[in-house]
Formats: C-alpha cells, sequence, structure tokens
C-alpha cells in the first residue's frame, strides 16, 4: 500500500456526472424536470481498465489472499474515515471539458490507494487529476505543489503526459479564500479575516490532510446539439502536509469527498443552482460505475429515508428486517451507513448474527473454516447454491442483494465466501451489497432511493422489470441469486 505511485494531474438546473472514462447519460423522469446532465464515469481499483493503465507487477492478482487482505486493510481504514446556461432541448448532456480518454492509455500507477477514482479538470489552464472517491468525508482536497510532508509524486508518465500536482501560481483563476468565507471551518487559525482560511481533514489511524483552502474553476461541457463549455466556481483544499496512511500514499493524488458538508463538491454545486443537492452511484460487478451530481432518480425507485446526525452526519438509513431464503429476521431499527469507500460489508449483531447463521444454514455445500486473516467466517469448497438476501428498509422498501459471494484463493485452492465481515462498532453496507444498482443520495429530501441497473453506463432498468445482473466471475451459474424478497409468509428466525 506505500509502494511508489504517481499522481495523474494533468437557469435550469443541471446534473454531473463524474467520469473517468468519457461517457455520456441522459436522465429523464418526473424528478428531473428540465434538468440536464453532464458529468463522467467511475472505474475500481482493481478493474481491466484501471489495470490495464497501472503497473500490474505491484497489484495483487484479484481474488487471492493477497487481494482479500490488502481490500480487508483498506476497509479498515476509509470505515474510519466515515465516522449555468439555459437550453432549448432538455435532453443536453454535460461532461468534462477535458478529453480524458487519451490520458488513460498513458497513466501508469503502482500503488494499492483506493478503489474508485474519477477525474476532474481544474484551472487554468486546465489540469487533470485522478483522484480518489470518499461518500465518507467532505472536503476535495489536492496535493500541492508547496507540499512540505506528502506522499512521492512521480514527475512523468510512461505516455505523453507529465505528472502534475496543483499549483495556485499556475493558474490564472486560482483564489485564496480568506478566513471570512463560510467555508472556512477553522477560524482559531487565523490571525485576521482576511488571512488565508487554513484546512484540516483528520481520520483515526493517526492520518490527516492538512494545508489551506483556495477556489478555483472546475471544468465541465455539455454535449448535445452544441457544445458548451460550463465552469463552476468550486471552494478545495491545497494539501501541505500528510501523515498517517496518507503519507504512505492512500489516496496520493487527492481525495474528492461526497459527504454532505457544506465544503463538499455536491453542496458547492447545489449551493450556486448549478444542480439539485443530490447524486447518484452505480456500481457495475465489471469494475466500471457512474456518479451522477443532481440526479434525484425517478418515480419508480424504492426509497427510505436518511437518518442524519448532527454530530457525525453520513448517509445512515434503517434496516428493519433481513430476507435470507426461506427465512425472516425481525430488527430493532439497525441502522447502517451506505459507504461507497467499503469493499465488504461490515455487520454487527444482532444484523451479523441473524444474516450470516441464517445464510449458512441454507446451504447444502460442506462448509470451510473460515478465513479469519480477511474477517469472512462463512467460506464454502464449492460455488453455492445461494439463497436470496434482501434488507426490508424502514417503510418497508426491499433492497435486493445481488454480489453476497467473493472468491478467495488460498494456496492454489479455491473457496466462495459470504462477503460480510463482523463489526465493532457501525454497520457499513459495502460496495458488494451495492452492486447492480443505481443508488440516489437524495439530501434535498433526505431519502435514499435506489433501482436495478443492468449496466452502470447503460440506461437504469424498470424497478418492475428483473434486471439482467452481469455473471461475478467469482463464482459459477450456481451462485447467483435470484431477484426479490421471498415469500411474505416465510417463518421468522
Amino acid at each position: 500500500m506505500a509502494s511508489f505511485s504517481p499522481c495523474y494531474c494533468t437557469h435550469k438546473y443541471m446534473i454531473v456526472i463524474l467520469l473517468l472514462v468519457f461517457s455520456m447519460y441522459s436522465q429523464k423522469g418526473k424528478y428531473c424536470n428540465a434538468f440536464q446532465t453532464f458529468g463522467f464515469e467511475m472505474h475500481h481499483r482493481f478493474s481491466d481498465q484501471v489495470k490495464s493503465m497501472m503497473d500490474g507487477d505491484n497489484l495483487p492478482e484479484t481474488g487471492t489472499r493477497e487481494y482479500h487482505a490488502a481490500v480487508a486493510y483498506r476497509d479498515k481504514f476509509f470505515r474510519s474515515r466515515a465516522l449555468a446556461e439555459n437550453d432549448d432541448d432538455d435532453s443536453r448532456l454535460l461532461t468534462l471539458s477535458d478529453g480524458i480518454e487519451s490520458y488513460t492509455r498513458n497513466l501508469k500507477i503502482t500503488s494499492l490507494g483506493t478503489l474508485h477514482y474519477a477525474s476532474v479538470s481544474l484551472g487554468t489552464p486546465s489540469i487533470t487529476y485522478l483522484v480518489a472517491l470518499d461518500t465518507g468525508t467532505n472536503l476535495l482536497w489536492l496535493p500541492c505543489d508547496v507540499c512540505a510532508n506528502c506522499a512521492p509524486v512521480a514527475t512523468s508518465l510512461i505516455g505523453e503526459k507529465d505528472l502534475e500536482v496543483y499549483s495556485s501560481k499556475s493558474s490564472l483563476t486560482s483564489k485564496v479564500v480568506p478566513c471570512s468565507s463560510s467555508l472556512c471551518e477553522i477560524q482559531s487559525g487565523c490571525s485576521k479575516p482576511s488571512s488565508q482560511c487554513p484546512y484540516k481533514v483528520t481520520y483515526n489511524n493517526n492520518s490527516t490532510s492538512s494545508g489551506v483552502l483556495v477556489k478555483d474553476v472546475l471544468h465541465l461541457k455539455t454535449f448535445n446539439h452544441r457544445s458548451n463549455d460550463i465552469d463552476a466556481n468550486i471552494t478545495f483544499g491545497c494539501g501541505k502536509t500528510q501523515t498517517g496512511l496518507y503519507l504512505n500514499g492512500t489516496a496520493r493524488c487527492g481525495l474528492f469527498g461526497l459527504g454532505i458538508g457544506n465544503t463538499s463538491v455536491p453542496s458547492i454545486l447545489s449551493s450556486q443552482r448549478l444542480v439539485a443537492d443530490s447524486f447518484s452511484i452505480c456500481f457495475g460487478i465489471d469494475g466500471v460505475g457512474k456518479i451522477i451530481f443532481g440526479d434525484k432518480g425517478s418515480s419508480g425507485q424504492a426509497e427510505t429515508p436518511f437518518n442524519i446526525r448532527k454530530e457525525s452526519p453520513s448517509y445512515n438509513i434503517t434496516i428493519t428486517q433481513l430476507s435470507v431464503g426461506e427465512n425472516i429476521s425481525d430488527l430493532t431499527d439497525v441502522t447502517a451507513i451506505f459507504y461507497s469507500d467499503t469493499e465488504y460489508t461490515y455487520l454487527n449483531d444482532p444484523a451479523y448474527t441473524a444474516l450470516c447463521d441464517s445464510f449458512d444454514s441454507q446451504i447444502r455445500q460442506k462448509g470451510l473454516t473460515s478465513n479469519p486473516k480477511e474477517g469472512f467466517k462463512y467460506c464454502y469448497d464449492v460455488s453455492p447454491d445461494i439463497p436470496n438476501v434482501t434488507l426490508i428498509m424502514k417503510g418497508g422498501s426491499q433492497f435486493n442483494v445481488y454480489n453476497p459471494m467473493i472468491r478467495t484463493i488460498t494456496n492454489g485452492m479455491i473457496s466462495y465466501c459470504l462477503g460480510v465481515v463482523k463489526a465493532t462498532a457501525e454497520n457499513f453496507i459495502g460496495n458488494n451489497f451495492m452492486t447492480g444498482h443505481n443508488i440516489v443520495f437524495d439530501r434535498e429530501n433526505m431519502v435514499m432511493g435506489w433501482k436495478p441497473a443492468n449496466n452502470c453506463t447503460a440506461e437504469i432498468v424498470d424497478p418492475n422489470t428483473q434486471p439482467d445482473i452481469p455473471q461475478n466471475p467469482t463464482f459459477g451459474n450456481s451462485g447467483t441469486p435470484k431477484n426479490g424478497l421471498n415469500s411474505n409468509k416465510a417463518p421468522h428466525i
């Protein structure tokens, strides 16, 4: 995780999509009104697309003990962090102004870092930065050229482009954010109102990022019958010091916070009335995903309210029941955070025991010993016929889990494990449970919405139809669960 890695730097409402490899997406529905769309895809750290850009010699082979140990270690760290113009055509598409397809062929990164990335273009002239995505924090920050204690950054790519860090002196549109700004949260570090506002983000495991706040333009572009540039003024951190795992290379090229706080990019864009105060995330089984800012979903999506805690706001929901195969377990208001930065799902009791014991009792294949290094207790020596797993949310909406199993390889032996780890504190719903869904984080109405997705780079499917979820390569045909909740007459346990 600490191995060397470069960082890749190079009115009507509108919907913003973050894009790592260029795509266009049109969102329509009763919630969309006259909203317009723009943005970009995200890619998993170990997807074929990202691995093709990176030094494969330093990547753990997918499915091996080393791979799952690395991901579990990374999950432990990232879980701790969680504590425009009018146009007559309403279908206008918008994306980043920089043509990033040409860059992705040349990019080489060797550290593990975080698991999902997106490219953002900032400044004048514009430079493209590859940043880690994080729903558990707020601030977008980038390593700066004045950084006194940061992870090492390479200065060149294999191909055409050089690697750079953010430089306020090199951007003609960069501005100082004074301590008098409403986004300045550390007033104690200010000698006078006109001083440049400092920032410091503190995580567990003795990891921090600190520096000063700056303002610059985020470049976006419309794509339909005519092309229009959109420049959004955003505030972000210019990193001067990193400690802990950040100094060792985690989020080496910066972090894109998607949290609820005022300093997050979704909050800034909505406060400028460029987008609605909402965004969606879709996780593809092939490692390709999509983030859409301003997306409030559609009329057919399922929904459940958020539990917003003043002391530690997060995307927290309530699970009232668990349906596993023939059994339904009643839960007493179990809360969980839908967290994009954990690969696996982490549950404490009673949810952990209710789900795992019921799941294991309905598996006919021989069980194996647990995999304690990665925290998986329920493993099997063949790809099992697995029962349906459904989370029943507050309000009665059903969230089907399409991808609960993972494949592990230990000493050449393949086993299949339920991708749920016992937690000691908060419950976290991770990527493996979110696969196959387009999930909407509607901060205006304080609800989470979801809808099945055939393909994250394609249209979202109608919830009344069965989505054709791509076959998980980690287990065979018999390992793919069916969709839908089991009979309401299923016995309770």
